[in-house]
């Protein structure tokens, strides 16, 4: 497990070093203005359709349904075949009416904004199919226990938009988004490839082959496994969207706020997202396939076992990085992202933004990993019931934040949200089972190292004072 923990940790890790100095360059280039704005809103919407379609409700479903499947090759096929049908259709869309979808996530721009954002938008959609084509076969591959290629090949994406940002200099700021729109479809291209040459190596491109081969003459024989499919894809879809309507809502909300406020939310969630991917992100990806197979196999004594020691493994890591995170917020951000047009007032804002993040780090990464149960379990529909409460809870705290702290309120409501989501998650993996975890000798040294760890990173910050 471990193994495998670490190879999608590093993976992760050398995708967001990529995805920092991608980040620390459009900053400086663009700063908070406008136009990072606009491109963040073109980015915003395929990424929001790809985590809620693709990557978390497509590959929990996905795994144990191709697990069970006794025609892997036909049914594999067919579930792509129809998934791209969708998505497809939903880009070509998009392209035919682009300022509509623009003004659906971005009501607060103006219409000559909506305008020029459109383009954007339709040019940056094209990365969907591609993501999900990829999706598909990583699905494949960690049915195999190959993790390296999905976990590495993130970094194609940040280097095709690092090539963009300097192939672009001393471009107008219209021409440097155009760049960096046709970066993001590239970078797509790029991991599609990467995951094309590792199903061959792995020996699954003969699977694929016979699927298309057979899939009319055996279509009939997987008509229960797809209904199956599809019965359990809807509600996990739900299910793992909460995050990603949440952050939809952010930029719909902060587009009423004063400009710079979507890139606030930005720069913040991408430092939040880090030790998010690094260690919670990681570990229930390598989990998950084991989880599932003790559970089918009548085995929960096991597989609550490999829970206990991920969630110990999580809980040490995403203390010491929610500490950090807060303590240290403003250092972070003027280390990665003062210079250029990024200046002192926006690594203030951006920093108000952080701090309110991080203190929903260990509640949002915790609840990745009891959901794993929930799903390994097919208990999509109760999944889906907690990420309708959380969503609301969100709902309601953002409206009613949004006007005394602004933007900050915004990334405080996303923590509440995750917090309501994880324990409403902890409610249906059973308080006793979750008890028998947390009663250890683990949380006084967990409590001690963290009172440590606070007066440690304090002195530094006081340290550090004097060089900021």
């Amino acid at each position: 497990m471990f193994k495998a923990i670490f190879t999608n940790s590093f993976g992760i890790l050398i995708s967001r070093v990529f995805g920092f100095i991608r980040d620390l360059l459009t900053a400086s280039t663009l700063g908070a203005s406008i136009y990072t704005d606009i491109f963040f809103i073109a980015f915003k919407l395929p990424n929001l359709f790809r985590r809620i379609f693709a990557e978390g409700a497509f590959t929990q479903v996905f795994i144990p349904a191709f697990a069970r499947s006794t025609h892997k090759a036909v049914f594999s096929v067919n579930i792509f075949f129809v998934f791209l049908s969708i998505i497809l259709l939903i880009t070509l869309l998009v392209n035919l009416v682009p300022q509509l979808f623009t003004q659906a996530i971005a009501v607060g721009f103006s219409e000559e904004t909506l305008k020029i954002a459109a383009p954007f938008v339709a040019i940056n959609f094209w990365y969907l199919p591609l993501i999900f084509s990829m999706t598909f076969l990583s699905g494949m591959l960690q049915y195999k226990h190959h993790f390296a290629t999905t976990a590495f090949s993130t970094a194609l994406l940040n280097l095709s938009l690092i090539a963009a940002l300097y192939l672009s200099q001393d471009k107008t700021d219209v021409q440097i988004v155009y760049y960096l729109s046709y970066g993001v479809v590239i970078g797509g291209v790029l991991q599609l490839i990467a995951h094309i040459v590792a199903i061959r190596q792995m020996g699954l491109f003969k699977l694929l082959y016979g699927g298309v081969k057979y899939l009319r003459l055996k279509n009939v024989t997987i008509k229960k496994e797809t209904k199956k499919f599809r019965k359990n894809f809807f509600p996990a879809m739900w299910g793992n969207s909460t995050a990603q309507v949440s952050a939809f809502l952010d930029t719909f909300l902060a587009s009423f706020l004063i400009t710079g406020s979507i890139s606030y939310l930005y720069y913040a969630n991408r430092i939040f997202q880090l030790p998010l991917a690094l260690f919670a992100i990681a570990t229930s990806v390598a989990l998950f396939p084991r989880v599932a197979r003790y559970i089918r196999n009548k085995d929960e004594m096991q597989a609550k076992e490999f829970m206990s020691k991920a969630f110990w493994f999580l809980t040490f890591l995403l203390t010491a990085s929610t500490i950090g995170g807060i303590v240290l917020s403003r250092e972070i951000t003027w280390l990665l992202f003062e210079r250029g047009a990024f200046n002192a007032t926006d690594t203030a804002n951006t920093t108000a933004v952080l701090q309110m993040y991080m203190l929903g780090l260990l509640p949002f990464g915790l609840q990745k990993l009891f959901v794993l149960w929930l799903y390994a379990k097919e208990m999509q529909g109760k999944a889906a019931k907690i990420a309708t409460y959380s969503l609301g809870t969100y709902i309601i705290i953002a409206l009613f934040l949004i006007s005394p702290m602004g933007v900050s309120g915004l990334a405080l409501a996303s923590t509440t949200g995750g917090f309501v989501s994880f324990f409403l998650t902890i409610r249906v993996f059973g308080w006793t089972n979750f008890k028998d975890i947390l009663y250890s000798k683990k949380l006084l040294y967990l409590s001690v190292g963290a009172v440590v760890l606070t007066l440690l990173l304090l002195m530094f910050k006081e340290f550090l004072a004097f060089y900021i």
